[in-house]
């Protein structure tokens, strides 16, 4: 069985604020600050249309009629299993 303690790198373990400020300014001089801005922006934009999706989702499950969905059920029993209930 794996503990926590295997899987977990140790420095993460022992990163305060100084070892993630320093995490962040070597990110930083990598990828430069406008290829950050750029992809921050593509995560917001997924949230957005993520959470769009949800809501039209919602929506047209409440719009949705309760008649409608009956009528277009189909019967699956088998025709054995009909003439027993």
């Amino acid at each position: 069985m794996l503990s926590t303690f295997m899987v977990t790198p140790h420095f993460i373990n022992n990163a305060g604020p100084w070892g993630l400020l320093l995490i962040a300014v070597v990110v930083l001089v990598l990828f430069g600050r406008g290829k950050i801005a750029s992809l921050m922006g593509e995560v917001g934009k997924g949230i957005t249309a993520f959470k769009k999706g949800v809501k039209d989702g919602t929506e047209e499950l409440e719009n949705k009629s309760d008649d409608e969905s009956v009528q277009n059920a189909r019967d699956v029993t088998p025709h054995t299993e009909r003439d027993k209930t």
